[in-house]
Order: structure tokens, then sequence, then C-alpha cells
């Protein structure tokens, strides 16, 4: 069954869910207790909440597939679509930017931090439009193992993958200098999760995408399980020699996160557009900018307002924790929190009002 207008009802299932899950491990009660099943690896390692951000530029990639490639085929020019696309790419770095400086204004102690999630969106979302409108297929695979077989040679030319002296950590503090995620004082070394040399593998994640999404768009669903098990059998070989690491963006968490999202995005298309299941979490996906940017703006204005601590501890620690313990009063805020952004886009979705930067 396909959503109206065309679209996936799987796809915008998942990509709402993938949405829901980021703000729900970005936005615990307690940072000293987030619930466990939420914790990130803390360096090496992959959790399932590190499966989350590589989802979403994933489905990206599948989005510009469906949202492209036919409107090159019914004879839309190249250079429209570029210009589009790029305009797009610059809106949503911009916000990024500009949610990142208001919490450096609004927030005491906190400094201008130049990289971040919805920047790396806006440059993986150009490069990969890029891709989808100027080249052909097969030079999409070759992209993907060129990207990556050219940052194994970059971790591997640093001598150490640790966190703070890594040849990543040192590139991103040569750009950006202290603007970064993290910063040590003491020693001058900086890390971001989100930073400029592990922004290369991450297009390759978002090259997955687009390949799968070819694969979506021709009901090929054979090809989402084989490619879905090639690449998780390459990233689990490839960690034998770098380790998964979110934070590094490291090529064998490419390949691991890459094919576990072409199975989820397979178990999505069999449950909704096949057997007709509800597309759960659709109205997320239909939202996924308007959710996920005013989530962030709602973690900057609560805590600059004087507003979080209080309705925290009245709401949820005060007499969670006695009765289940701080982690579980964490994890209540970050379910209700979810569930607030979900009445937030259950009424746009009423009045048919959809942010499209």
């Amino acid at each position: 069954m396909r959503a109206p207008g065309g679209r996936f009802a799987s796809l915008d299932a998942l990509r709402g869910c993938t949405v829901a899950a980021m703000l729900l491990v970005n936005d615990p009660g307690d940072w000293g207790h987030v619930y466990w099943p939420l914790e990130h690896a803390a360096w090496h390692g992959c959790t399932p909440t590190d499966l989350v951000f590589p989802f979403f530029l994933f489905v990206m990639g599948v989005s510009v597939a469906l949202a492209i490639l036919p409107r090159l085929e019914q004879g839309a020019a190249p250079a429209q679509l570029r210009h589009a696309a790029l305009w797009r790419a610059l809106r949503i770095l911009a916000l990024g930017l500009a949610i990142n400086a208001l919490a450096a204004w609004w927030l005491p102690g906190r400094e201008m931090r130049w990289p971040g999630v919805l920047q790396r969106i806006g440059v993986c979302f150009a490069v990969v439009a890029a891709f989808a409108i100027y080249t052909p297929r097969r030079v999409w695979w070759l992209a993907i193992a060129t990207l990556l077989a050219g940052y194994t040679v970059l971790l591997l030319s640093g001598d150490t993958l640790d966190e703070w002296n890594n040849i990543v950590d040192r590139i991103d503090g040569a750009i950006f200098g202290q603007y970064v995620w993290d910063h040590n004082a003491a020693t001058g070394q900086v890390h971001d999760p989100e930073g400029l040399p592990a922004t290369l593998p991450a297009i390759a994640s978002s090259l997955l995408g687009l390949c799968a999404g070819v694969w979506l768009r021709a009901r090929q669903p054979g090809r989402l399980l084989v490619g879905g098990v090639a690449a998780l059998a390459l990233g689990a070989i490839w960690s034998l020699w770098i380790p998964l690491n979110k934070n590094l963006w490291t090529p064998s968490f490419v390949g691991w996160t890459g094919g576990w999202a072409m199975l989820v995005l397979l178990g999505f298309y069999w449950l909704v557009d096949v057997r007709g299941w509800p597309a759960l979490g659709r109205r997320f996906g239909m939202n996924a900018i308007a959710a996920y940017a005013g989530s962030e703006l709602m973690q900057v204005a609560l805590p600059a307002l004087g507003w979080q601590e209080p309705l925290y501890r009245h709401l949820f620690a005060g007499w969670i924790t006695p009765l289940a313990g701080p982690w579980i009063a964490s994890l209540a805020w970050a379910v209700a929190f979810v569930a607030l952004w979900w009445a937030i886009v259950w009424a746009m979705d009423r009045r048919r009002l959809y942010l499209k930067l």
C-alpha cells in the first residue's frame, strides 16, 4: 500500500521512528543518569542508540532517490534540481548554525559550536543530491568505496584512534579551534562527533541510502536483503581492523549501520507497503525537520528560562526517583518529551502543516 501522492508510507514511517528515536536519546531528564539502553558507546563499539543518526542519513539518501530521480526521468532540468537542492541544504545548515548561535548567546558558559547534526545533514544532502542529478549509479558505488578507502588511509595515518589524539580531532581543532562540542582548555585538544573529516564517511552512509532508494522504488526487496547482509558482514570484518566508532564514523561503522538500515527499511516496506500495517511514526516523518529543530530549540529555551530543573524535579524526579531510581525518572522525562512532540506533529498533520526547508 502506498501513501497518497506516490509516497512510500514505509519510508515516512521509518523516517518518523528515526526522528522520534533522535528526540528520545537527545533529551534525557538528567544527563548524569541516562537510562542505559539510551547511552552511546563510550568510544569504540556500537549501541542501538548509535544507529539513530546513521539511520537518518540513510533515510535521507533514500528520500533523494524517490524525490529527484523521478523528476529527472520526467525531463526536469538538472540545473533547476541542483539549485533547489543546494538552497535546501544551505537552509538546513543555516538552521543548525542559528540554533548553536542561540545556545551560545542564551546559555551561560556555552560557546559557539560550528559543526552540528543539522550542518552534517545539510552537507550530506547537497552532495548526495548532486550525485543523483549528475552521475550514473555505478559512480555511486565507486564514490562509496573511494570515500571509505580514503578515510581508512586518513585514520591509519594518525597512528592512534584514541579520543583527543586521533587525526580527525586534530584536523577539527585546526579548522574550528575551540568552537566545537568538547574543548580541553588545559591541553587545547578538541573533539566533535559531527566534525568535518568524519562527514566524508557520513556521505557514504547517505549514498548507501541513495542506492537502497533505487531498489525500493523498483520494488526489489531481494536486493535490500542481500545488500543489508553484505554491508553487515563487511562492517563486521572491517571492525577487526578498524573498530566500530560513531564519533569517528569509521568505515566499519558505515558498513555495520548501513546494513542494519537496509534490513530495517526492508522490514518497514514489507509490513507497511506490502502487508498494509499502519505507518506508525508517519507524522514525525512528515515533519522531521520541524520536530528535530523544534526539540533542539526547546532544549535551549527550557534551561535558559530556568524552567527545566523545576519541571523535571516536580513532575518526574521528585516522586519517581524514590520509587524506581534516577535512571527511570530520566527516562520518563525523555518519553514525555517525545510524546509532547508527537502531539505537536499530530496537530500539524491534522491541519496539513508541513515544514519544508
